[in-house]
């Protein structure tokens, strides 16, 4: 039988080597001997603090951290990219190295942003200026409280004329409460920039519903006829919320004027709805119910209208404390030969007013206050002019021009038709002339005295009104009514020649 294989015997392990020996051994060269260790099987033990060594087949040890060391002479491999965590609020972290997002990329999204905005805009002029947070809001109230302007002395008349059968006693009294109001309303004015429109506006209405209800009280239990005056003059402190109104427009858009000059278009052409408006309706009240319904239901509305107005307080102008180096309005350059274009504008419509009722009655007003209306919107949306005084003037010729058209008319013709577009032709002039003139008020009025100055142009218009219907009925009287028409016009001419003189004496824009 074949003998077995003999076995070799397992070498020992050699002796760990001292680096004397090492030296002896490579001849004087130092060779770096990878120490062992049994517990290895084998492989190399890392050297305290250095890199693992290479294994067999050209792989590395990972080392500390999960990285690979990589092979001498060669590259690294390119590390996986990471996802990086969200951080708190659902941004992105960007990852170590590198830049932030482009503020190029921020600026083009915002601009893409504002495109659409402007897109989605209304192009209306109308549409966009009711689209300001809150105007519909302050627009609801005050349109609510502007109607009983209309309304309120008409209702007067017929209650009083009725009860004491004397038209005489009601225009008095009437009168009597315009004068009243031309003093009372400019301090008013005053205080409601002083102290804010919620804080002012609120007890005046209060008090001037007070007025009101003591005025039908008087009518209705036959009280003396002094009585009457003095209720009546009590609702001299109606504040004026068409100021009002104008002022938070100015505060909203302050700067805009194209967004101003639809403002004051869309304000003048609600000033003409309401005095188209209120006495159809207060006529209508007092004939339909009893005689003091017109009065009662225009001093609820206004005390309604009001409050809803005042309520809306992010959209009210900040009030501004009178300090004693502040002047009236008066006293601004510009501003008294202003008020007397207003005044001369007042006289047009109050004498056209009275002659046009003893010509055909009243009725036939209503299309003097539609073309005004129309005409009044109409100009809101065109562009602002670039010299007021200059559109002023053009406005005011205009005016002159289209008042002379009813003269001609009941000279010419008796048929009511042609006088009626005659009269509509001639509106269509005083709501730009209207609108030009507030502009001017505003630019020449202290930001803080907004109310104050504008509540003085109405006082002006008011103080014509009563003016030109004292000239117009003095004319009808004596004259005629065809010759009455001549009122109208020559105080539109009056008013063109104040505003000439006015702008000669100005710089130029």
């Amino acid at each position: 039988m074949p003998k077995p294989p003999a076995t070799r015997p397992r070498p020992a392990a050699l002796p760990a080597l001292s680096p004397t020996t090492l030296l002896a051994v490579t001849g004087g060269q130092l060779v770096a001997a990878p120490r062992t260790s049994p517990e290895s099987g084998g492989r190399a033990a890392p050297e305290p603090g250095g890199r693992a060594a290479p294994e067999p087949g050209g792989r590395t040890a990972p080392e500390p951290g999960g990285r690979t060391a990589p092979e001498p002479g060669r590259r690294a491999a390119p590390e996986p990219r990471r996802r990086t965590a969200p951080e708190p609020g659902g941004r992105t972290a960007p990852e170590p190295g590198r830049p932030a997002a482009s503020e190029d990329v921020r600026r083009w999204a915002g601009r893409r942003e504002e495109r659409r905005a402007v897109r989605r805009a209304p192009t209306n002029p109308y549409l966009r200026l009711l689209a300001t947070p809150g105007a519909r809001a302050f627009t609801a109230g005050n349109l609510i409280a502007r109607l009983p302007m209309g309304m309120l002395g008409v209702s007067a008349i017929i209650m009083i004329a009725g009860s004491r059968d004397s038209y005489a006693l009601a225009g008095a009294v009437t009168a009597t409460g315009l004068a009243a109001t031309a003093v009372v309303a400019p301090f008013t004015a005053r205080l409601v920039d002083r102290f804010g429109q919620a804080r002012i506006a609120v007890p005046a209405t209060a008090l001037a519903v007070l007025g009101s209800l003591a005025l039908v009280l008087c009518v209705h239990y036959d009280a003396p006829a002094w009585t009457l005056f003095a209720a009546y003059a009590a609702t001299a402190t109606t504040p004026n919320t068409g100021g009002m109104s104008r002022a938070r427009w100015a505060h909203l858009h302050r700067g805009d004027q194209a967004a101003l000059h639809t403002a004051n278009s869309f304000e003048q052409a609600a000033d003409e709805l309401c005095f188209m408006l209120g006495p159809v309706v207060a006529a209508t009240l007092c004939g339909a119910l009893f005689p003091e319904a017109g009065t009662l239901v225009g001093a609820f509305l206004l005390m309604t209208g009001v409050l809803v107005f005042a309520a809306q307080r992010t959209t009210e102008p900040p009030p501004t404390p009178r300090n004693r180096t502040a002047v009236s309005p008066l006293r601004t350059p510009g501003m008294p030969a202003l008020l007397a274009v207003f005044l001369a504008t007042g006289a047009v419509f109050g004498a056209l007013e009275v002659v046009s009722i003893a010509h055909a009655g009243g009725a036939i007003l209503a299309l003097q206050a539609a073309g005004s209306c129309a005409a009044g919107l109409l100009y809101g949306s065109l562009r602002p002019a670039r010299n007021v005084h200059r559109r002023l003037l053009l406005c005011l010729t205009a005016m002159t021009a289209l008042m002379s058209l009813p003269l001609l008319a009941a000279s010419s013709t008796a048929s009511l038709p042609v006088l009626a577009l005659c009269l509509l032709l001639a509106g269509a002039a005083t709501a730009p002339t209207m609108v030009t003139g507030m502009t001017l008020v505003q630019r020449a009025t202290p930001p803080g005295q907004l109310n104050e100055g504008m509540t003085l142009s109405v006082t002006a218009l008011l103080g014509g009104v009563a003016a030109g219907a004292a000239g117009g009925g003095w004319l009808v009287e004596h004259t005629g009514t065809v010759s009455g028409y001549a009122a109208p016009m020559s105080a539109a001419a009056l008013a063109l020649t104040v505003a000439a003189a006015g702008a000669f004496r100005r710089r130029p824009e």
